[in-house]
């Protein structure tokens, strides 16, 4: 090969990498991209399609099943004691804050409002969302200007509200939230819920399941007592509290009726956020199976309303519609469509009551 040819090769090869090197990069898709594209094709493989009660009988029994094995271990103990953390008397009840231990397991705060008179009174299980101040503002706990704007900014003490109903409420605080989360943690800007279902799992253990367990445990307790109704019970909550009213309502037979607020949306819709980081509600694998309308048909036939405020931005349009009709569904099969009712109001993210007032009613008081 002679001296020209060579150079003509080189002259070549040199302008085919200066070409290449000057091209824009190859565009590829972005982890969300690719989050975004799954989350189009989850499966929910179980989702209900029958049409009769055999027909939901047999799938909630599947669901059920599969339901309980993802939210991973959430029993409560068999045994436990209860300490008095506080007592304040109200004109119209009392309301007393508890510590309930078991070995073994987190101790469990919590607050009872109780009626004054005789009772045995029905029960009401009113959870908490999320924020700083835990489970105080919804048992009326206003000892504070900040308080007081949360309770006011959400229509936020509804266990109190209910208490002066003739309820025995029961509210226990979940994890991360109010004097369960570290003092440290509650200075920083680190997104607790994440960073406490990331610890968990590395015990076997999900942020969801252990709230779950904390719930039911409530119940346990509040049911052991001779002031209360065992077979009288209804559970509410706002935000996380909702979400958490829903999981325990889907997985415990006790609770005859259910008020979910604002809640009403879908995990298929609600992760489409890049930055959504909510551990504790995170159920691993769910949308391989289902997603919450699944969850909430496992409470059909039993009585709940969803309330949805007009102007809550998280309730998603388009998306509200499709979860409500899939759980219409099952209430269908159920030959029970009047026991499933969404509550649309004009409001933002807030607990509103003013149908679920006359449910709680109708469903735990009347003989």
């Amino acid at each position: 090969m002679n001296h020209i040819s060579i150079l003509t090769i080189a002259f070549f090869i040199a302008s085919f990498v200066t070409l290449h090197a000057g091209d824009p990069p190859a565009v590829l898709p972005t982890v969300n991209e690719e989050i975004l594209r799954a989350l189009d094709a989850a499966p929910l493989k179980m989702q209900f399609h029958g049409t009769t009660p055999a027909d939901l009988s047999a799938w909630q029994g599947e669901f059920r099943a599969k339901l309980d094995s993802l939210v991973g271990p959430h029993t409560p103990p068999n045994s436990w004691k209860v300490g008095t953390l506080s007592t304040r008397e109200f004109p119209d009840h009392t309301r007393e804050e508890l510590l309930l231990e078991a070995d073994g397991t987190p101790s469990l705060p919590l607050y009872v409002l109780r009626p004054k008179g005789d009772g045995p009174f029905p029960v009401v299980l009113c959870l908490h969302g999320h924020g700083e101040f835990g489970h105080d503002p919804v048992a009326g706990v206003d000892d504070t200007p900040e308080l007081q704007e949360a309770i006011r900014k959400s229509n936020y003490d509804y266990a109190r509200q209910l208490v002066r109903e003739g309820y025995f409420t029961v509210a226990p605080c979940f994890t991360p939230f109010g004097r369960r989360l570290d003092a440290k943690a509650r200075t920083t800007r680190m997104d607790a819920c994440a960073v406490e279902f990331v610890r968990l799992m590395y015990l076997g253990r999900t942020l969801l399941g252990e709230n779950l367990r904390d719930a039911q445990w409530a119940l346990d307790y509040v049911t052991t007592r001779k002031d209360t109704r065992a077979d009288r019970i209804g559970c509410v909550g706002l935000s996380y509290g909702g979400r958490m009213t829903m999981m325990v309502t889907a997985l415990d037979s006790r609770v005859r009726v259910a008020v979910i607020s604002g809640a009403l949306n879908v995990f298929q819709e609600r992760v489409r956020g890049a930055g959504y980081s909510c551990g504790a509600q995170v159920i691993p694998g769910l949308l391989e199976f289902g997603d919450t309308p699944e969850i909430g048909s496992l409470i059909a036939p039993r009585p709940v309303i969803w309330e949805a405020g007009l102007r809550d931005s998280l309730m998603v349009p388009g998306w509200l519609e499709k979860a409500s009709a899939r759980m219409e569904r099952a209430y269908s099969a159920a030959g029970k469509p009047e026991n499933f009712f969404v509550h649309r109001f004009d409001n933002g993210h807030v607990w509103n009551g003013e149908n679920a007032i006359p449910l709680l009613a109708r469903e735990l008081k009347a003989q």
